[in-house]
């Protein structure tokens, strides 16, 4: 009684979730590639890094041209004083205020500084550069994420459906036992085995279907939006079976991301040595000004005076010796040149290295698909077969349990394949920067 009771409450979950299922709106694969391009946190961060880099470049011009400023400095005195004159006549005076005030502006400007400000400027224009190849692939792996679980949760959908079909084949196994067993054509122990199995498959489903939401969740995670967002995705997996290996590892070499970064950053590190070399030259600098000043004297010969009047002039200086600093700097920066070069050319060995087994592991699924497919058509017919015996009571339930499970392992199979093969593609086209961003 106990396990009707369980059994009438499982289908009746699984007929809530069916019907929900066809209430539930349909998210294609397109869609949430779109939804995640536009609210993605990650996405939107590396946006934002993009925006402050563009900004940079702006502050990196302004070095070139001249600063004003205007300057205001007022200082007040006040102290008891006494002087004696060249006359020889003593003043005195306790509480003498003085004040001296000076206010116009400045201009600075750095005319020359050995090429230092046009190789920040130009770096600036890398970093920007930079943080674009980031975004890319900040894009690029988002996307494949989204792609990957779109195509697990099609994968669990199959095998949750596989595992409904053994379910109700189980159901009926049940069912034509405890028949058997009531009319004395069966013993106990056949129920029993029965009810065990159903109970096992039970569990597989309800396993399976945990686990299909986790995965939602995380879709929905990566979409950024409500976490429990109901929604069906599409029932099959389309493998595109004619990639090849040159064209990807041509295009992985003309615009992968971490590739390009890895480019951009040697060129960063060429224009930092620029700079530093830059120290070895005199830095020049163009000083002018309009000055007004007033200043005030209780005691003295000139107890109030004004003034105005341009100021202009010119400023050098040169490092001479630093203490062979500037020698280690410019060793420092070569060395990060090289390091940039050997880092491009290990993410380069690197790369390649995940194309071919991608593409081996592609190609062997690819086979694996149509293998498993065949496989898969024999064992459900083998199933079926089985299973209009075990009615006519001619096929013993150990031999009816083993073709169940050769059609679940089979089908279980198939989809792998199917997930694998895919998710190399996927991973294919990631490197080589050619994931469909629509």
């Amino acid at each position: 009684m106990k396990f009707k009771l369980i059994l009438l409450s499982l289908t009746t979950c699984l007929l809530i979730t069916t019907n929900r299922s066809l209430a539930q709106q349909k998210l294609s694969l397109e869609e949430a590639v779109q939804i995640a391009l536009e609210n993605n946190y990650d996405i939107k961060l590396s946006s934002n890094a993009v925006e402050i880099a563009k900004n940079d470049i702006s502050r990196g011009l302004s070095t070139l041209y001249p600063v004003i400023t205007g300057n205001f400095s007022t200082n007040n005195t006040v102290s008891n004083t006494s002087q004696t004159l060249s006359s020889g006549q003593l003043q005195e005076r306790d509480g003498a205020k003085n004040s001296n005030t000076t206010y116009g502006p400045v201009l600075n400007w750095k005319v020359f500084d050995g090429f230092e400000m046009f190789a920040r400027y130009d770096q600036l224009k890398e970093f920007h550069k930079l943080d674009e190849s980031n975004l890319k692939l900040t894009i690029q792996t988002t996307v494949a994420d989204v792609l990957t679980n779109y195509y697990a949760l099609v994968l669990q959908q199959q095998q949750i459906d596989a595992s409904r079909t053994a379910l109700e084949i189980s159901r009926i196994r049940f069912k034509n036992s405890q028949s058997r067993y009531q009319i004395g054509k069966a013993a106990k122990l056949e129920v029993l085995a029965a009810s065990v199995d159903l109970n096992a498959d039970t569990t597989n489903l309800l396993r399976q279907v945990d686990v299909y939401r986790n995965t939602k969740i995380r879709l929905n995670e990566l979409l950024a939006r409500e976490l429990n967002t109901d929604f069906t995705v599409a029932d099959t997996i389309i493998i595109q079976t004619d990639l090849k290996l040159a064209d990807v590892q041509t295009a992985a070499n003309e615009q992968n991301p971490q590739l390009q970064g890895a480019l951009i950053s040697q060129r960063i590190a060429e224009l930092n040595l620029k700079q530093v070399k830059g120290n070895r030259y005199p830095e020049i600098n163009l000083i002018s000004g309009y000055n007004f000043s007033k200043s005030t004297s209780e005691l003295g010969f000139a107890q109030q005076s004004r003034g105005r009047g341009l100021n202009y002039g010119l400023s050098a200086s040169i490092n001479i010796f630093s203490g062979f600093i500037q020698k280690k700097n410019e060793r420092n920066a070569d060395l990060e040149i090289d390091n940039t070069r050997l880092n491009y050319e290990k993410l380069s060995q690197d790369i390649s290295s995940q194309i071919a087994t991608l593409y081996r592991t592609y190609q062997t699924n690819i086979e694996l698909v149509r293998l498993e497919q065949q496989n898969l058509g024999v064992a459900q017919q083998n199933l079926e077969i089985t299973l209009e015996k075990f009615k006519l009571g001619s096929v013993a339930p150990l031999e009816f349990r083993e073709a169940q499970r050769n059609y679940i392992d089979a089908n279980t199979r198939f989809t792998n394949a199917q997930f694998v093969a895919k998710l190399a593609e996927i991973n294919l086209k990631q490197i080589a920067g050619a994931l469909p961003l629509k």
